[in-house]
Order: C-alpha cells, then sequence, then structure tokens
C-alpha cells in the first residue's frame, strides 16, 4: 500500500517512464497476438515501400517485411533477453561480492583479482572475442554478457556488504550461530536491497544497449530473428535515400533507456528522501 501511494505521488517523468515500460513490457508479451504479420513473413517484394504502397503501419523493411510487426517481435527478444542476462548478471555478482565481504581474507583477495582482470579489458573488445572463439547462440551471448555485467555488480555489491557485514546486528547473528549462507540472505541482502534495485535498473539498461550494439555489428542476436540493432543495421542504407525505416527501431531503443532511467531516477529520489519537484 506504501508503495502504491508514493508511486502516485510521484513526479510527471516518473509517470511517463511507467506508463512507457508496462506499454513495452505489453508488446513484448503479446508480441504474436499484436502483430499482424509473422516475425520473419515477407509482406511485398518492394523493399522499404511506405505505410500507402503498402498498406500496412509502418511501412517494410529491406526484405518486404512488416516493420510494425518486426518492432514488437524485437521487443519481444531484445527486452527478454537483456532482463534474462541482467537476472543471471545480478546473481552472480550479488552472490559473489557479498561472499568476498562476508568471508574475507583470501577469498575476497583472490575474487576481487579476478574481477579486476576482467574490468581490465574494454567490455565491447572482451565481448568481441568471446563471441567470436565460441560463436554468436543464445546461451553463448547470455553467458559472456552476464559475466561481463556481473563484474560491475560484485564491486556494488562488495562495497555494500562490507559497510553492513560490520553493522551491531549481523555480529549478534554470528553470535547466535547463524551460518554464512543465513547472514547473507537474511541480515546482507535487506539491508543492502534498495540500492541495487536502483543499479538493477541501470544494469537493464547497459545490457539493453549492449545487446543492440552488438547485433549492429553482426554478432548480436542473429536472423531471422528482429532485434532492434540489427534492424538499424540491416536497414541503414534507407537513410541515404531519405527513407525512415532504421529510424523507427532506434527511436524504440531511446525511448525505453530514457523511460528506465526516469524510473531509477524517482526511484534514487525517493530512497534518498528527496522532495519531487515537478
Amino acid at each position: 500500500m506504501r508503495f502504491w501511494l508514493s508511486l502516485k505521488r510521484a513526479g510527471l517523468p516518473a509517470h511517463i517512464g511507467i506508463i512507457v515500460i508496462v506499454l513495452f513490457a505489453f508488446a513484448a508479451v503479446f508480441a504474436p497476438w499484436l502483430a499482424p504479420y509473422g516475425e520473419s513473413e515477407v509482406v511485398d517484394a518492394v523493399p522499404w515501400a511506405t505505410p500507402e504502397e503498402s498498406g500496412t503501419l509502418l511501412g517494410l523493411d529491406q526484405l518486404g517485411r512488416d516493420l510494425y510487426s518486426r518492432v514488437l517481435f524485437g521487443a519481444r527478444n531484445t527486452i527478454a533477453l537483456a532482463m534474462g542476462i541482467t537476472i543471471l548478471a545480478f546473481f552472480m555478482g550479488m552472490t559473489a561480492g557479498f561472499f568476498a565481504a562476508v568471508v574475507g581474507r583470501w577469498v575476497d583477495l583472490l575474487l576481487s583479482r579476478l574481477v579486476d582482470i576482467i574490468m581490465a579489458f574494454p567490455t565491447l573488445f572482451f565481448a568481441l572475442i568471446a563471441l567470436s572463439i565460441f560463436g554468436t547462440s543464445i546461451p553463448v551471448l547470455v553467458f559472456v554478457i552476464a559475466t561481463l555485467d556481473s563484474t560491475r555488480v560484485y564491486r556494488i555489491a562488495r562495497a555494500l556488504a562490507m559497510d553492513t557485514n560490520v553493522m551491531e546486528y549481523v555480529e549478534v547473528a554470528r553470535l547466535r550461530g547463524e551460518g554464512l549462507w543465513w547472514i547473507m540472505r537474511r541480515e546482507i541482502l535487506p539491508n543492502t536491497l534498495t540500492p541495487l534495485l536502483a543499479e538493477f535498473g541501470l544494469r537493464f539498461c547497459f545490457v539493453f544497449l549492449f545487446i543492440s550494439s552488438l547485433s549492429f555489428l553482426g554478432i548480436g542476436i542473429q536472423p531471422p530473428a528482429a532485434d532492434w540493432g540489427a534492424m538499424v543495421r540491416e536497414n541503414g542504407v534507407a537513410i541515404t535515400y531519405g527513407i525512415f525505416t532504421p529510424l523507427v527501431p532506434a527511436a524504440a531503443i531511446a525511448t525505453l533507456t530514457i523511460a528506465v532511467n526516469l524510473v531509477v531516477d524517482w526511484f534514487l529520489r525517493k530512497t534518498a528522501g528527496l522532495r519531487e519537484e515537478y
């Protein structure tokens, strides 16, 4: 009840962000029922036909497929993959970070140095090498991006857990004889959840944009599956002819990213006790 009350009192930017996220989530979940054509169905042999010429809502892409249907299926593929990778990255990074902070000593030293080694390489460069070696299948894509992103989560989770680990209630739990996992689950996690939730939203944006970037480079989600980044690359030549087709998936990427950031910004202001000025 308190959450819904605070949500009702949120400013206009937060409301706009929430509405956009809900609309995109609805489109992703119900894409097969909302799309008038199949994900790879060719509607007409004429590439980049306008809505008036093709009788579709947004026109056709470079192969004559319905752009509106491709955008809907692209939302389903890209958002679902980004959410799955973010959840996996948080599970890996949070578990390792909490474990390093609570155990300390050589475990903390070993995990921290391993994370430093991974973070020493540029993320895109590391991903390009890994995907070139192991292929661009969905399981490989998920594991590579989740591993890279979990290093950022590890640093934040470890720092938060180290601050919480020295509190008196954690010491009391140790004196009661509580185990390591109980302390991590019942003492550390509840008291670090708020900043981690805000970080989850930001990490989702980074993963979402990273997947789109890889797809734009041709090593992300592979055809014929629809992906917004790949759709920008495939239809990029149309810009030289004054055709707006590649701007549609690009606008979808930008809109969702801005919406998530608006909600995260509201959440951070709320947890910090700052008043909304809208």
